[in-house]
């Protein structure tokens, strides 16, 4: 971490906005990177701003979720520093049949007037669901997701939103036997599902230390005008030219940083090393 960066932040509190332990792998990082000093409130419940089993439905997209995650702590503790994380899954973006994970963290500092995130997308997630007919297939399902280390959740049916007919948490044989047994008393079949919240699922949590190394990263990159933590990518332009014909490519060509606060861009070409594009994604050479 560049010592400007420390200096700005070294020993000021910031609030987590979190109720599912996500001070595990967050505070750790932005302690020893930061020097913040974390605060996890007390009473502060993150369920209000949506459920991943819809039992509240989250109102706009991820970082409209976490701004108010944050904007709520913040005003929970006074303190100007507020840090709030949110997930999302679904299936991958190109390769419809695989799960898919995004992982956003977000600190906003009043007193700097900042607001940096940090992101992290991949396919690294255990995100699965099933409707089951027995314990047996239950035990089945949790154990390949990585039960009892996972959590799981069983529901009375895909749809259901009613807090009643889903059990969260389930770590264990017995709890699980006794959920599967619950449902299929009234009814043939129960859905199971991967307990996606961070304390439950070690494969998520994984992905939002990812996230906040990020955020890290993104908050020692410094404008090269004012010093402003944050400056960051807003652009790619694609076409880097192909090595045997020099068309474009859908390859990266450069990259356009942007400081948060005096809006200075600069461009970065050859991001990643390459001043030619392999053939290979060539559209003359490859059609």
């Amino acid at each position: 971490m560049d010592n400007k960066v420390k200096k700005l932040f070294s020993g000021r509190k910031a609030v987590l906005a979190t109720m599912h332990k996500k001070e595990q792998v967050i505070a750790p990082i932005l302690e020893s990177e930061l020097g913040l000093k974390i605060v996890v409130p007390v009473e502060f419940n993150s369920d209000v701003f949506g459920t991943f089993t819809n039992e509240v439905e989250r109102t706009g997209d991820q970082l409209e979720a976490a701004r108010k995650k944050v904007e709520v702590a913040m005003l929970q503790t006074g303190l100007n520093i507020g840090i709030a994380s949110e997930g999302s899954f679904g299936p991958h973006p190109v390769f419809s049949f695989a799960p898919f994970n995004r992982e956003l963290i977000l600190l906003v500092d009043r007193d700097l007037e900042l607001e940096i995130t940090g992101y992290i997308a991949n396919s690294d997630t255990n995100y699965a669901q099933k409707e089951v007919a027995s314990f047996e297939e239950a035990a089945a399902f949790a154990k390949s997701i990585g039960f009892p280390e996972h959590g799981v959740i069983v529901k009375k049916n895909a749809t259901t939103t009613d807090p009643n007919e889903i059990i969260k948490g389930i770590t264990d044989s017995d709890q699980l036997r006794d959920s599967v047994a619950f449902f299929t008393k009234s009814q043939q079949t129960v859905f199971i599902e991967t307990d996606m919240r961070a304390m439950y699922n070690p494969t998520r949590m994984n992905n939002i230390k990812l996230a906040t190394l990020d955020l890290v990263s993104k908050m020692n990159s410094l404008c090269p005008n004012c010093q402003t933590p944050g400056f960051e990518v807003i652009e790619i332009k694609k076409g880097l030219p192909c090595q045997l014909c020099g068309f474009p490519t859908n390859m990266t060509l450069l990259q356009v940083y942007e400081c948060k606060q005096c809006k200075r861009q600069k461009e970065v070409k050859y991001p990643n090393g390459n001043k030619h594009a392999d053939p290979t994604y060539c559209n003359v050479c490859n059609p």
